[in-house]
């Protein structure tokens, strides 16, 4: 499975002063998609950060060349994206895991991942079970080993039935 040229990493929200700078929403992780230099793509147009700092949830981002408030609000509501950098050990990302098949530690196939949601206690698998049926939620702590397509996961004995 090949990755995605682009990932979404964040939204611009609304204009913030005088001189440029847009309020982002990061979604995701990694602090140094708004550094200074760092490239981000908004629909067809590729900006770079000149300057960011936090401000309460959000930071505050001034793009090369949107220098002025109109400049600024004509941004709002883009959704950034950037290329994918490269996974650190240990690392589960979405649109690795999209598309993959799951089984369990005895090797039967629970089904495919067709999503993954957000949840406090642990972010879920969506599975599209094999031979149909609704859809089957695996938290991402059972999760023992994922590459090349497949995911391992140790669930509890019993969690799913797959035979109903």
């Amino acid at each position: 499975m090949s990755a995605p040229a682009h990932l979404e990493v964040g939204r611009i929200g609304r204009a913030h002063g005088l001189h440029g700078e847009v309020s982002v929403t990061l979604t995701t992780n990694r602090e140094e998609r708004v550094a200074p230099g760092a490239t981000l793509h908004a629909a067809d147009r590729d900006l770079v950060v000149a300057s960011s700092r936090r401000h309460q949830r959000r930071w505050l981002v001034r793009f090369e060349g949107v220098d002025d408030r109109d400049a600024a609000e004509a941004l709002r509501g883009e959704v950034l994206t950037a290329e994918p950098l490269p996974s650190e050990e240990g690392e589960l990302w979405v649109h690795e895991l999209v598309g993959a098949t799951v089984a369990d530690r005895s090797g039967t196939t629970l089904g495919t991942v067709v999503a993954v949601e957000a949840n406090p206690a642990s972010d879920l698998l969506v599975l599209a079970p094999v031979g149909g049926g609704s859809d089957l939620l695996v938290p991402m702590a059972f999760v023992v080993h994922h590459g090349h397509g497949r995911v391992v996961v140790d669930v509890p004995e019993g969690l799913f039935d797959l035979n109903s």
